[in-house]
């Protein structure tokens, strides 16, 4: 399939659920697992950041998370995803609240750790800001993000993408509709101004 066509495919059934289409979630689920999945194992490439979640577990409770709020929201169990940005966007912010929600159970029970540090390096602009295995980290960045999203919010999407997502600059790029160079000029802004949130 390619990009275009995934593309379509996408919103296509995103449409179908939307519409009330009995079969259309799971054939939704097929033609996104593997994009999904592959997202949740760059939120899980450091082993230590999820202790005791695994990419599929992560995929599923997202999945879940998507259309559980929506089904709760609507009563009918219309989904409301406008295109596949918004999916994948709603998708990695779901991966982003279960890995927060895990870091904060797993910090109420170590009860400490560390403060962030800076990244190798000591450079914001030439690392995106790196984390140990202290789960309040994640916590740390939660907090800023917040911040960053109303002041940034194009910005903040893109950490979406490239962070939360694993999405590369042009992934993130044709998803948005911007041209590589600003998704990056994007990138650098945010990670500097989210390492000195976090490094005050």
């Amino acid at each position: 399939m390619t990009p275009d066509t995934a593309t379509h495919a996408v919103t296509r059934l995103l449409d179908a659920i939307g519409a009330g289409e009995p079969d259309a979630r799971q054939r939704l689920w097929d033609v996104v697992y593997d994009e999904l999945r592959a997202m949740a194992r760059a939120h899980l490439a450091d082993e230590n950041r999820a202790k005791g979640l695994a990419a599929t577990t992560l995929v599923h409770e997202a999945y879940l998370k998507l259309f559980g709020k929506v089904e709760d929201a609507n009563g009918d169990g219309c989904a409301t995803f406008a295109n596949r940005r918004h999916f994948f966007g709603a998708a990695a912010n779901a991966m982003r609240r279960i890995l927060v929600d895990d870091a904060r159970h797993r910090a109420r029970l170590k009860r400490g750790g560390r403060v962030l540090g800076a990244a190798a390096g000591g450079s914001a602009v030439d690392e995106a800001v790196m984390f140990d295995t202290d789960p309040t980290d994640l916590i740390a960045l939660e907090e800023v993000l917040a911040r960053f999203e109303a002041e940034h919010p194009r910005a903040a999407e893109v950490v979406h993408l490239r962070y939360f997502a694993g999405l590369s600059v042009d992934q993130a790029a044709e998803l948005m509709g911007l041209a590589p160079r600003t998704v990056d000029s994007e990138w650098r802004m945010a990670r500097a101004w989210l390492y000195r949130a976090l490094t005050k």
